[in-house]
């Protein structure tokens, strides 16, 4: 919808980061234009300022910067571009609903910014999003656009000050968000703040009990961001052990220990590589953590005892397969 209503079209150009869940650049390509990746900073695994600038061309009209895991991008810096080369920004903050950057909310920095509400965010409507914004008329087109691009909805047209009349504007989609997520939502954002609390307890205690063990990186926190801590990702030091990640995600299944990987980079996946001939090594960041990055549990309702569980886990499998 943020690219719609900035008027995104086929034929443009938009630079993201190959390191996120394929959304980001799928709706690249729903609106005809053409996604432009650019590879990631090490530390933080958020897309790298001075790279963007290389990539823009006279067709790149608009940046989608994503908040890896929570932690913000650098903003000032992206905006600065964007500004010089007349550019848009979007913010993918799927991760990252009550980060800041540099004292200054999330949602509150550029042109657009898509939050997400799905069941694994830090909060959730089940399923549904939402975009901040700063032009008004913009706000008005992604609402006409999000229900079939009718001027009226349905609330509208029958309740008691509404009409059977309405017209469609746009050839829209059907992407409202119901009047039952709606207000899970409003209930939902009340805790928010709670809940990153509880994340932010989880975080501290494994990197308390992580500090001491060179065969993983913990995530970094950058002093001017306040971290969402939507994914505590590990960075397994590969050359110190005697297994790869994936062999590390078995043996920490087996140990009774859910994980995940974010991500495979979405140049890696079948479609990109055959619509635009990716492979690897584009983009050596990228793939350097995604061959050894896991993803640890994360929420806020883990326990003390839970937490010690996962540490346990992760410290025996280091201790058994360490070089």
């Amino acid at each position: 919808m943020s690219l719609i209503a900035a008027g995104i079209k086929a034929g443009d150009e938009v630079i993201t980061t190959p390191f996120t869940f394929a959304a980001t650049s799928n709706v690249i390509i729903h609106v005809g234009a053409k996604p432009v990746f650019v590879d990631i900073q090490k530390d933080t695994y958020n897309i790298d300022p001075k790279l963007i600038k290389k990539a823009i061309t006279k067709k790149t009209k608009a940046i989608i910067a994503v908040h890896y895991g929570g932690h913000p991008c650098d903003m000032d810096e992206i905006n600065k571009i964007a500004s010089q080369h007349n550019l848009v920004v979007i913010e993918d903050a799927a991760h990252a609903i009550g980060a800041k950057y540099k004292g200054k909310k999330i949602g509150t920095i550029s042109d657009y910014t898509a939050f997400s509400f799905y069941a694994t965010k830090n909060i959730t409507t089940a399923e549904g999003g939402m975009v901040c914004l700063k032009d008004k008329s913009a706000e008005e087109k992604i609402k006409i656009m999000s229900l079939h691009g009718m001027n009226r909805d349905a609330w509208k047209r029958y309740s008691k000050q509404g009409y059977w009349y309405y017209e469609v504007k746009y050839p829209g989609f059907k992407y409202n968000m119901t009047d039952i997520q709606a207000s899970m939502g409003i209930h939902q954002i009340k805790k928010l703040n709670k809940f990153i609390k509880g994340r932010e307890k989880v975080s501290q205690f494994y990197n308390k009990s992580f500090k001491d063990l060179p065969e993983i990186t913990v995530p970094i926190v950058r002093k001017y961001v306040k971290h969402a801590r939507h994914l505590y990702s590990i960075l397994l030091n590969l050359e110190k052990l005697k297994i790869n990640r994936n062999q590390f995600f078995k043996a920490l299944d087996a140990e009774n220990i859910g994980t995940s990987v974010h991500f495979i980079p979405v140049h890696l996946h079948p479609y990109y590589k055959e619509k635009f001939n990716f492979k690897r090594g584009d983009y050596p960041n990228a793939e350097y953590i995604f061959d050894r990055i896991i993803s640890l549990p994360m929420n806020p309702t883990i326990t003390g005892t839970e937490a010690k569980q996962v540490v346990d886990a992760v410290k025996k499998i280091i201790n058994y397969y360490r070089k």
